[in-house]
């Protein structure tokens, strides 16, 4: 089984604790998780780079340097712990609030955009040139789009090295690189060790795909920070699912969620599961149990960060909880359910047609238009229809509307889509009502601070609206 995620980037709501390299170095000393992914320490007599919670014996401070994202320690020449893992660090939750170029280009990095389409495609979506953006993100990150996607494919080979059967020459290609030789070379520079070696130095060979495909699965352990409030978000995907595409089995507390997906390079199955298995310390997250059935394994990258969307797993529950608990309404909603999530979307466009047209006859799509899957599993059959199919198939009324404005592109909800832009876009598609554009743009585009017409949402819940009114619907407080 093995640890999952983009490798991490700063949270700027918990570097207010640590402004300076002498407080940055007490959360060392303290070993405290709820830094992990908002900074890196690297330790300059070792040449290895380590998450805030390391487990090994603290450093000297003189020997200690600090970086803001892994591929920053990763391109001053340090590699990764053996022993924390750094690139395996649950995600910042600073992209999930801001709507600026750098947090929208984090996004497209973590979901392959730079692997598939190069710099001066993500350029492209950003609406800005490759020079801007070079120059945004190393200013902010220690890094730029290059030395990012790097340090995502070499994380992603070594879940793949570690966790199946695969050849070591098709991993290469499969985590997105376009050499053996730079394969090779990464997995050195950043794990201090040849990729073979990387594969025998696996915790536990359990669960590996044998026979040279990963057909039996890809194990995977998606890591959180903090609390995670699993049972409201199950509950959720429970109402919600869609024949064909989803489903929820098991008992309360133990449930698997399992779904089809689409992806960049062929499709995949999803199983997720509810237990929360939970790390040491007193700050330490944990991480739900998943498995990912592929047909092309350079999907695993963009299929986990789809993933970790929908389960809102980059979330900073200890910056919400803090702002949220200091309500006099949601203080005690907030001490019963610490670490409720707001959850998103595996594929945005799909979610827009959900929130608009509701489960049975998002279940009807499927069935009418849906693609079949060319090996089904049980009751997973399909993939939803794409918005293009839709709009030819049902071109009449706001379905037609909406799907048309998402095929075109006049409506963009992709993980690097402009919040604001997206907004009035979907204001302009006639017959989409107030309360489903508010949908959308909570689950589809992961918004943390959206308030639907309606319900009295105080100002004082900025920037977490969206997690405020969940607490209110646990609580049977709002439908």
């Amino acid at each position: 089984m093995s640890d999952f995620r983009q490798p991490g980037l700063p949270g700027r709501r918990r570097l207010e604790g640590v402004k300076d390299d002498d407080s940055r170095y007490e959360a060392v000393r303290s070993r405290d998780a709820r830094f992990d992914g908002v900074f890196f320490f690297a330790v300059t007599t070792t040449g290895i780079y380590c998450r805030p919670s390391c487990p090994a014996v603290t450093p000297k401070r003189p020997n200690v340097r600090f970086f803001p994202t892994a591929a920053a320690a990763q391109g001053s020449g340090f590699r990764a712990c053996r022993r924390c893992r750094p690139d395996a660090v649950p995600g910042s939750a600073e992209w999930n609030v801001r709507a600026d170029v750098v947090g929208r280009a984090v996004r497209l990095i973590a979901d392959g955009v730079v692997d598939r389409e190069g710099v001066a495609g993500l350029a492209a979506r950003l609406g800005y040139s490759t020079r801007q953006v070079q120059r945004q993100l190393t200013g902010e990150l220690g890094a730029g789009p290059v030395a990012l996607a790097r340090a995502q494919r070499a994380h992603a080979a070594r879940v793949l090295l570690q966790t199946t059967g695969l050849p070591v020459t098709e991993i290469a290609f499969a985590a997105g690189f376009a050499s053996v030789r730079q394969f090779n070379d990464t997995v050195r520079a950043v794990y201090a060790g040849t990729p073979s070696a990387l594969r025998a130095a696996a915790p536990s060979r359990r669960g590996r795909a044998r026979g040279g495909t990963p057909s039996a699965g890809i194990p995977l352990r998606l890591a959180h920070r903090g609390p995670y409030r699993a049972g409201p978000v199950f509950d959720l995907l429970e109402r919600e699912a869609v024949r064909g595409v989803e489903e929820v089995g098991g008992t309360p507390g133990a449930r698997t969620y399992r779904r089809t997906l689409r992806l960049p390079h062929g499709t995949g199955i999803a199983a997720v599961g509810e237990r929360t298995h939970t790390g040491s310390g007193a700050h330490a997250g944990g991480w739900l149990d998943a498995r990912l059935h592929l047909t092309d394994p350079r999907d695993l990258t963009t299929a986990v960060q789809r993933l970790r969307r929908l389960f809102d797993l980059d979330a900073d529950p200890y910056a919400v909880d803090e702002r949220l608990g200091a309500d006099a309404r949601l203080a005690p909603l907030v001490a019963a359910r610490p670490g409720l999530r707001s959850p998103g979307a595996a594929d945005a466009d799909e979610l827009a047609v959900r929130a608009l047209v509701g489960p049975e006859e998002a279940a009807e799509l499927v069935r009418r238009y849906g693609k079949r899957l060319d090996a089904p599993c049980g009751s997973l059959t399909h993939l939803f229809p794409e918005p293009g199919v839709l709009a030819g198939a049902e071109p009449d009324g706001t379905l037609g509307a909406l799907t048309a404005a998402l095929a075109d592109g006049t409506v963009r909800l992709g993980p690097g889509a402009d919040r604001d832009a997206a907004r009035d876009a979907l204001a302009a598609v006639p017959g989409l009502d107030d309360r489903t554009i508010a949908a959308i743009r909570t689950r589809a585009l992961g918004d943390p601070d959206v308030a639907p017409p309606g319900p009295d949402v105080p100002d004082d819940w900025r920037p977490w609206r969206s997690y405020a009114l969940n607490h209110l619907r646990a609580a049977g407080e709002l439908e």
